[in-house]
């Protein structure tokens, strides 16, 4: 059962991208190894959001490494369906640390079956587009999952999450699958254990940085910003890459919200007001900004089809069911038009 709900998950969400996002580019998809076991290692922009996608758009079933504070209670049976372990961190009481030697044993033999691994090496999600000082839990996650398994091949996949825009729903996104890391070839027996995962965890976050639009914060990072929007990003990725490095002066910055827009935008609302209000109360709830696309991603894809349909069906009921389709039409294109002239 949680098996094929996992399946049933994965392609809705893979087709719910398209909706969520104007547009999605992926580069390198050949780079996926398709002989050993594969470590996925994205960057961490957009909190639980970015699991999502990956395990989404990537192919075959992904295990994904988590933070244990969310498992437990009713939801667990889901956690389950989608392939999370727990991983216990200091701030979780030191004595659960010991926890992790059971669950990274269960990593190193998924690893060694020549299966998909998630894990962000960033260490903690963030709001920015360049590329965080990388941990060293994948690099020795790799490490020791290819001396446990000697003669398999076990990789280590840089990938890159590129978000037009880290709150705005429709922006484009740009998925990036590096080169990979065969960790056997990069294991050096003249190096000691950390000089080895020292040295995985350098050429992972090179690799890295080959992935992302922005990899460095540089005195120009908050001008260069600006030039990451709706114009912009439909650019192929290298070709904005090279010039948000060389010229980014030559390329037009974010649009600011007129009154005019605003005030048609604010019209368009009117159609999904309920809805609209609900989620800006959930998302209030949220100190932390990395979780707004995530909420809106959620709310989108469950909450909004549910409203409509609750809401559908007296509508039909009285009125008929020409009057329930041009209700749904009207709410439907609203909805679009409205992120359309919201986009910066």
């Amino acid at each position: 059962m949680k098996n094929i709900f996992y399946f049933l998950m994965k392609y809705l969400l893979r087709y719910y991208n398209q909706v969520f996002f104007r547009e999605i580019k992926v580069y390198g998809y050949e780079n996926i190894p398709a002989d050993g076991g594969v470590l996925f290692s994205p960057n961490h922009q957009g909190a639980f959001l970015d699991p999502l996608l990956v395990g989404s758009m990537t192919p075959r079933k992904i295990t994904s490494l988590t933070r244990s504070d969310v498992f437990g209670g009713p939801l667990q049976w889901f956690l389950d369906a989608f392939q999370m372990l727990p991983v216990y961190r200091i701030r979780n009481g030191y004595a659960n640390l010991k926890k992790n030697d059971a669950i990274f044993e269960k990593c190193h033999k998924i690893l060694g079956e020549g299966r998909f691994l998630l894990m962000f090496s960033e260490g903690g999600h963030h709001n920015e587009y360049f590329l965080q000082r990388l941990s060293k839990g994948s690099s020795r996650l790799a490490y020791n999952a290819q001396l446990e398994n000697p003669g398999k091949k076990i990789y280590l996949q840089p990938m890159g999450l590129n978000y037009g825009h880290h709150q705005q729903v429709r922006c484009d996104l740009h998925i990036v699958y590096g080169n990979p890391i065969e960790v056997g070839k990069e294991i050096d027996s003249k190096l000691s254990e950390a000089e080895n995962i020292n040295k995985i965890r350098e050429e992972l976050q090179e690799r890295m940085r080959d992935c992302l639009w922005l990899p460095d914060k540089t005195e120009n990072y908050q001008t260069q910003k600006e030039r990451i929007n709706r114009l912009t990003t439909q650019l192929e990725f290298q070709k904005l890459r090279e010039v948000l490095d060389s010229n980014f002066e030559s390329l037009p910055v974010r649009r600011k919200l007129s009154t005019a827009r605003n005030t048609f935008a604010l019209l368009l609302t009117i159609p999904n007001l309920i809805p609209i209000w609900i989620t800006r109360k959930i998302i209030g709830k949220f100190k932390d900004v990395v979780f707004i696309s995530s909420m809106k991603y959620a709310m989108g894809v469950f909450f909004f089809p549910v409203w409509w349909l609750l809401t559908s069906i007296p509508i039909a009921y009285s009125l008929g069911n020409r009057v329930m389709t041009t209700y749904l039409l009207i709410c439907i294109s609203s909805i679009f038009i409205r992120q359309r002239i919201l986009l910066s």
